[in-house]
């Protein structure tokens, strides 16, 4: 499912939702170590600590600034990514590429707050 205010990241376009040119990953394990914050580790033996506090916005995502909410995170055993409750997700190459993309993606999310 891809909600409208959710985007598709590639690498020549971030930000463009017809083109999916990213390799594959899957995570592995996860670990909520601060408010807002995961620790998340991949199948290519990386990890990536997250703060996703800057990126909750939107219909999606919002809801999720409920810590309660957010605590409820899981790993889904059939893709292999982090999933709410609520059914938000984020594609596990986007989590693994975040300090090349979160500048970008954080400034994307924002704007969701306003439409």
């Amino acid at each position: 499912m891809v909600a409208e205010n959710r985007p598709l990241l590639n690498r020549s376009n971030k930000f463009d939702r017809c083109h999916m040119e990213h390799p594959i990953y899957h995570i592995t394990q996860f670990e909520i170590v601060a408010p807002y914050t995961i620790r998340i580790k991949f199948d290519d033996n990386t990890d990536q600590t997250i703060n996703f506090e800057p990126v909750l916005y939107g219909e999606i995502y919002s809801p999720l600034r409920d810590l309660t909410v957010f605590n409820q995170v899981r790993l889904d055993p059939e893709v292999r990514t982090l999933v709410w409750p609520n059914d938000a997700d984020f594609d596990p190459a986007d989590l693994h590429d975040w300090p090349d993309i979160s500048k970008e993606f954080i400034e994307h999310a924002q704007k969701w707050e306003t439409v």
